[in-house]
């Protein structure tokens, strides 16, 4: 199994605060917007005597009102053609086991989440990138370059739109192009859609469901991680209109026998959350977004294209690693008595030698600390070119 980028540099990151510095974390999408209330109220008001094991597709109840959700977002779909989850992660473990067999090959858009990786090794997937630039803002690449990776093992294709980590949306026609080849060639196309309500600029999330032509094709992945801020509930949802997928899922899920009370409680709780919440949420990460692309671009040799969803960025840096620059930060820099932890890109890529002058940031920490971070990261930048890489440079 792969390290994770995101978490990988945990270990500097707390000698860091050890040393007394006070550490801006934009390496992981863990956002400080509060948790709906009335998902913390439903825990608190939990009545039951004994805490029970649900039904290993999750509550009735709390798929009833996902699939009533769903149909407010434009997506029809039967309670029957969802499965609750313990996190999106399990979502796409239970849907790589169900569709695909070892040796069989997922063509990725890169970069992509670092863990769409480990969850393709552990179950035995090869995978299979196609490379968008940051050039074009990581639109998605010419539907030519998926028929070029299309061999007689290739079984799938999985998004994620809006993306993590580049925060891209995928256009409707852009969708449709991929729709076209799923078709053509028979393929499963996965779907990781947790971020489809941070949509920015009036741009709108078009779901692969209503991709006509495909509904049995189609594999979602959802979480309430990041619509209601409540990563630590671990609660998630698979859904296809795919009865033999379905069935074939609830099987891994009877293995696990069922996800977690507590967090299902909260999640069906959170469904009542007030439209006023969400507008007001995307509004601040409209306002973080701009203030830390526009931060990060008057910085000398920085590239960060604009992104129109989720909340996360990449940057190209004018440096040669950005994994030993990250590190760096960690260890031997401090502004202030402040540093920045970060994602080096490389771990979004299948090939780690791609992405090593880019770095993910996620842009949830509130507007001062983003600015503090960019300072912090223009100071540092510039120190580190004229010492570290310099040497690096000159020993070469």
């Amino acid at each position: 199994m792969p390290e994770s980028p995101i978490r990988k540099l945990v270990p500097y990151a707390e000698q860091a605060k050890k040393n007394g510095n006070h550490v801006h974390h934009l390496n992981i999408g863990q956002p400080d917007i509060e948790t709906p209330q009335i998902a913390i109220d439903a825990i608190r008001n939990f009545k039951d005597n004994v805490v029970e094991y649900s039904h290993s597709a999750g509550f009735e109840s709390y798929r009833n009102k996902l699939r009533n959700y769903y149909k407010e977002v434009g997506i029809n779909v039967n309670s029957s053609d969802i499965i609750v989850t313990t996190g999106g992660s399990e979502a796409l473990l239970f849907g790589f086991m169900t569709c695909f067999n070892d040796g069989d090959e997922l063509i990725i858009p890169e970069p992509f989440y670092a863990n769409y990786n480990g969850f393709s090794i552990a179950s035995n997937l090869s995978v299979v990138p196609v490379t968008a630039t940051i050039d074009t803002g990581f639109a998605l690449p010419p539907i030519e370059e998926f028929e070029k990776k299309i061999t007689n093992k290739t079984k799938g294709i999985l998004i994620c739109n809006p993306g993590n980590p580049t925060g891209y949306l995928y256009s409707k026609k852009e969708l449709e192009t991929l729709r076209d080849i799923v078709k053509k060639h028979d393929l499963f196309l996965f779907a990781d859609e947790v971020y489809r309500e941070f949509c920015y600029d009036g741009k709108e999330h078009f779901s692969v469901m209503n991709l006509e032509g495909i509904e049995q094709n189609v594999v979602i992945i959802d979480s309430v991680s990041k619509r209601y801020s409540m990563c630590g509930a671990r609660i998630g949802a698979v859904i296809s209109k795919n009865t033999k997928v379905m069935e074939t899922i609830l099987k891994f899920a009877q293995a696990r026998l069922s996800p977690p009370t507590f967090g299902q409680v909260a999640s069906e709780a959170a469904l009542d959350t007030p439209k006023s919440y969400f507008n007001g949420v995307i509004t601040e990460y409209a306002k973080r977004r701009n203030t830390l692309v526009e931060g990060l671009n008057e910085i000398d040799g920085v590239i960060c294209p604009k992104p129109s969803g989720a909340f996360y960025v990449i940057a190209s840096f004018p440096i040669s690693n950005t994994e030993k620059f990250c590190q760096w930060m960690l260890e031997e820099f401090n502004y202030n008595g402040e540093t920045v932890m970060m994602a080096p890109a490389n771990g979004f890529y299948s090939d780690p030698n791609k992405g090593k002058n880019e770095v993910r940031l996620a842009y949830v920490l509130n507007l001062e600390s983003l600015k503090n971070a960019v300072r912090c990261l223009k100071e540092g930048l510039k120190i580190y070119k004229e010492t570290v890489e310099n040497t690096i440079t000159i020993n070469v």
